[in-house]
């Protein structure tokens, strides 16, 4: 069972963690979005560049918009550790109910199940 102090730790953890990824989704969310070419894009005409420069700015484009997503899932899943916390749930597994190591717990601070479920789930041979 986690003490009062350890879970005002793992509180104060989540809250830095959620407060770095609202920083990120939004630089993530302004690199992925922005103008390819011309002048919306800051570029000095409307003449297309290179089809290689294209493909390199689709390329960082898509790559910007996984990250977002995966930061999105992230700040999710942080929300959902700081919920569980208030309800008294944070430290024991969702699915079997067994309490989460800490050392699992200070690596993976948002982890709902303990690391035997998370492999069955993930679909790796327990060790």
């Amino acid at each position: 069972m986690l003490s009062k102090a350890e879970l005002e730790s793992f509180r104060q953890q989540l809250l830095a963690l959620k407060k770095r990824l609202g920083g990120d989704l939004s630089e993530l969310e302004q690199e992925a979005l922005h103008a390819v070419g011309g002048e919306e894009s800051g570029g000095l005409s409307n003449v297309p560049i290179h089809p290689a420069d294209l493909g390199t700015d689709t390329f960082e484009e898509e790559l910007a918009l996984d990250l977002l997503e995966n930061e999105e899932k992230i700040l999710s899943e942080v929300n959902d550790a700081l919920a569980r916390i208030e309800q008294g749930t944070f430290g024991r597994c969702e699915n079997c109910g067994q309490e989460v190591l800490r050392e699992r717990l200070k690596a993976l601070p948002y982890a709902r199940y303990c690391i035997r479920c998370a492999r069955k789930f993930e679909g790796q041979p327990n060790k």
